[in-house]
């Protein structure tokens, strides 16, 4: 099916419809994302991810308390403070609202990446609607795409890209049959985690929820009542 702008801006409210409707409904209609339910799975899960369609490269600006909050095995010192937070070790106040120093040292020497001398962490950072990251699945969207993602990763910024980068992932990763089923919970995991059949609770899961039963509202003109 098709979505045409009223239906667009009635699922995703706080969208740039002129901005997103065409480069939405050609990805949509390249990967598949053709009935009500994989229509608004992918809009909520992508209105979550990239804050409404406004975010399309990652954010890593963080504080050292953020820093050790995100990724505590790497940036804390192993103790909490009594309110519960891990507290920073020496690396995350070295690295502190450094972004290009941040990422080149969580993505060190993983998803293809080089060292963390090498840049590639920065370079290859999350773009797109669902964040695609590192050079060995960048290289892969450059593949699958016919588009040299890998030489200008700043490329899947752009709306067109973006749309399409991440519902490629969604067709490649086999998301859309967890969006037939209604599963949203899986479909959480599986974006947010990279495993539908984790046990762990997916970052963000209320909202991607509750975004996605209002796209499928709208598209469908009621109310969906799910699990």
């Amino acid at each position: 099916m098709p979505i045409t702008a009223a239906q667009l801006a009635a699922a995703a409210p706080r969208v740039d419809v002129s901005r997103w409707l065409a480069p939405l409904s050609d990805a949509m209609d390249e990967f598949e994302i053709n009935s009500a339910a994989r229509i608004a799975g992918f809009i909520g899960q992508c209105g979550h991810e990239s804050a409404d369609f406004t975010r399309l490269v990652e954010n890593l600006n963080y504080s050292a308390d953020g820093l050790a909050n995100t990724w505590p095995t790497r940036y804390s010192n192993g103790t909490k403070n009594a309110a519960g937070r891990w507290l920073p070790n020496s690396l995350a106040n070295l690295l502190q609202r450094n972004p290009p120093a941040i990422a080149n040292n969580v993505y060190a020497n993983r998803m293809g990446n080089g060292s963390e001398a090498s840049g590639d962490g920065w370079r290859y950072r999350g773009r797109g609607l669902i964040q695609i990251t590192g050079l060995a699945n960048i290289a892969e969207a450059a593949n699958a795409l016919g588009v040299d993602y890998v030489a200008d990763p700043s490329q899947i910024e752009q709306p067109v890209h973006a749309a399409r980068v991440s519902a490629w992932w969604c067709s490649k990763n086999r998301i859309l049959p967890i969006f037939d089923k209604h599963d949203w919970l899986a479909a959480s995991r599986a974006v947010n985690i990279g495993n539908a059949n984790s046990q762990s609770m997916p970052h963000g899961h209320e909202d991607r929820r509750t975004r996605t039963l209002y796209a499928l509202d709208a598209l469908t003109g009621g109310p969906e009542a799910i699990a």
